[in-house]
């Protein structure tokens, strides 16, 4: 086995844990320490590297979360077995974070958020700042792509936060995920591609426009480590669609090693993935599970991102990030379209994450939707006979499981009588997830939370 002794820096701006984390990861990927080797336990390691046990275990549960390590009860940590695509033993060509001068139904997830968690003050600085500054910009319409200074920022963002590399010319923006999937469709289409895989269950809107444009539809089964790969189309070319870091509604996560096969399907079926994150940076415990993008070395993946979660739903702001091939599709209809997102959100979107109100309002969710998570699963522990929440580490919902003899239906309306969404997971009728309804706790103000699921399940039981 390879010794763990990497040369950590205290005087870093990346702390000790995220250091660790990065260099067992990266052993792991180049064979240096190999599938199903044991690792050394956190006291070992702690007093061989002279840091903490609880840095040691912050590297580990991340190790974890995202995939490439996983624990045995009362034996201790092993790699998981992996998947070593030819592909990617090379680095990406794609390079480092871009700079300035580089080139450049079933309800939505993100629906729902607490509005205390937005700062509408500095939203509105920023709005003023560009009535007042770009008064002469605000009299021509958006470029049909997106305002370049949000594409810079997002770009930025992206590659910090999610793994994502890209320069802000991949960067496409429109009003709305369904808008942004309409323009995928077309380049699909183009691309003589005319068949979706999406997972099962899953988000619904995304599905109806790819049907109602035509593409055949195959439905794939989500399992506890997301999309069963093995059930993916083999001989036709394939837009596959998926959440890889926070499942919708399942809450799934796809390990390091799955995500590897899933680019090598792509790849070796001549078809793309695409790739919604719509949520992911509101991880509760851990730090985000890196995007499925900055794995890739084929230029296979579409990434897709939405501020609709972030922000407020009526800030309907979408982009993706295409691959090269696509985005010169993209440049070649691209005058036929008109840019529906607000040229003057745009602007004030890109100033509000230049100046870091983005980011500190993403600490500020995570803070504030985690207390509302803890307080949700207290309250739902004195009702475990009927009960069972799962998929708890991230998003806006989780899926509750109920013992009970009414019908999901019935079930939902009587959680609206008690103020809570809590929606059947349709078109689901069997399977693990046949009792079940996603539960937006997101939406109850924290001190109301006890209440609200006391009075939800009260009428449950009776």
């Amino acid at each position: 086995m390879k010794a763990i002794i990497p040369d950590l820096d205290a005087r870093s701006a990346k702390s000790l844990y995220i250091q660790l984390y990065e260099y067992i990861r990266d052993a792991i990927l180049k064979k240096e320490i190999v599938p199903f080797e044991k690792l050394p336990s956190l006291r070992n390691l702690s007093d061989t590297l002279g840091i903490s046990i609880t840095t040691v275990e912050l590297a580990y549960d991340q190790l974890t979360v995202e995939g490439y390590i996983y624990s045995r009860p009362h034996s201790g940590y092993y790699v998981s077995e992996m998947y070593y695509p030819e592909e990617t033993k090379g680095s990406n060509d794609r390079g480092e974070a871009p700079g300035r001068g580089e080139p450049m139904e079933m309800q939505a997830p993100g629906l729902f958020c607490d509005p205390s968690s937005f700062s509408f003050t500095k939203w509105k600085k920023c709005m003023n700042k560009v009535l007042n500054d770009h008064r002469d910009s605000l009299m021509f319409e958006s470029d049909t792509q997106g305002e370049e200074a949000l594409r810079y920022e997002i770009s930025k963002y992206v590659y910090s936060s999610r793994g994502v590399k890209c320069t802000p010319d991949q960067i496409v923006i429109a009003a709305g995920t369904q808008q942004i999937t309409s323009h995928i469709a077309k380049i699909l289409k183009r691309m003589d591609i005319e068949h979706v895989a999406v997972e099962e269950p899953g988000y619904l809107p995304v599905i109806n426009i790819f049907r109602d444009r035509g593409f055949a539809i195959t439905p794939v089964e989500v399992r506890t480590d997301g999309i069963d790969i093995e059930r993916l189309p083999s001989n036709i070319r394939t837009a596959a669609y998926v959440n890889p870091s926070n499942q919708f509604p399942t809450g799934s996560v796809m390990p390091a090693g799955k995500r590897y096969r899933l680019i090598d399907w792509a790849v070796k079926n001549g078809s793309y993935i695409i790739e919604d994150d719509y949520d992911s940076e509101l991880r509760y415990f851990g730090r985000p599970v890196p995007a499925l993008q900055g794995l890739d070395t084929r230029d296979c993946v579409i990434y897709l991102g939405s501020f609709s979660s972030t922000l407020l739903q009526s800030i309907k702001i979408s982009y993706m990030v295409l691959p090269p091939d696509m985005l010169r599709i993209f440049d070649s209809i691209r005058g036929g379209y008109d840019q529906t997102c607000s040229k003057a959100e745009q602007l004030t979107l890109a100033l509000f994450m230049e100046e870091g109100h983005y980011r500190a309002g993403i600490r500020k969710m995570r803070q504030l939707y985690s207390r509302k998570l803890k307080v949700t699963l207290d309250a739902l522990s004195d009702h475990k006979d009927i009960v069972e929440p799962v998929n708890t580490a991230s998003g806006l919902n989780m899926i509750i499981h109920i013992s009970s003899g009414k019908s999901m239906s019935e079930l939902s309306a009587e959680a609206r009588e008690a103020g809570v969404v809590a929606n059947p997971m349709v078109p689901v009728t069997s399977g693990p997830h046949a009792n079940s309804l996603i539960f937006y706790y997101s939406l109850i103000p924290l001190e109301d939370i006890p209440r609200a699921v006391y009075m939800m399940v009260d009428r449950w039981e009776s």
